[in-house]
């Protein structure tokens, strides 16, 4: 029988990592927009948090578990480190596009992970990989959103439709009995060589016209 859900112990350190990892370059995003506005570490610091749990957040809220930075402060923790980093890093280092590039390795890691814990939830797979692409993309709206910028997902190039093709690919790679780790470092490798290629080319879908 082809698996349809995931037992919590197997979400396991490798998508432990991913959602850590998805976490501290989400939250330096978040920080790297406060620093464009010249902000004060406070505000670089919401901007972390914000940024760095948001998706997250929705996410737990909607499948019915524990909001997972309430219950464990590592995620909170990581958050202000990741302010702190780019407080103390002077602003010519960051180059124009390294927002995109750190949201685009927080977009691919956030995705497998969500849709990995909404199955651990007992949420069918169709729904979980929709529940990937909430935690992979609400973080940065938010972001936006804050820092009064035009939304990410408004962007030409393709942002969604990857973090769907990474939580897409996780749901599917498992579904046909692939192990979890090695399902989700594939999906999450994949879902950020098609942002990268998006961000590098231009790469998006075609838009409506109205003729």
């Amino acid at each position: 029988m082809l698996p349809s859900s995931i037992a919590l112990h197997q979400i396991g350190p490798v998508l432990e990592t991913l959602s850590a990892v998805g976490i501290f370059v989400f939250a330096a995003s978040g920080a790297l927009a406060a620093a464009r506005l010249g902000q004060t570490l406070v505000t670089f610091a919401f901007f972390a948090l914000v940024t760095g749990v948001g998706g997250g957040t929705l996410r737990d809220l909607l499948i019915g578990a524990p909001v997972f930075w309430v219950h464990d402060p590592v995620p909170a923790v990581t958050c202000m480190i990741a302010a702190l980093l780019v407080w103390f890093t002077p602003r010519r280092l960051w180059s124009d596009r390294a927002l995109d590039w750190l949201d685009a390795v927080g977009l691919a890691a956030f995705a497998v992970f969500g849709a990995a814990k909404a199955m651990s939830y007992g949420i069918p797979p169709f729904v979980a990989a929709m529940m990937g692409i909430v935690t992979a993309c609400v973080g940065g709206i938010l972001r936006d959103l804050l820092a009064h910028e035009p939304s990410i997902l408004l962007r030409p190039e393709l942002y969604v439709t990857a973090a769907a093709f990474a939580s897409g690919l996780f749901v599917l790679l498992h579904w046909w009995g692939m192990d979890v780790p090695v399902a989700g470092v594939i999906a999450a490798l994949l879902g950020f060589l098609l942002r990268a290629i998006a961000i590098r080319r231009g790469l998006g879908l075609p838009v409506y016209r109205d003729e």
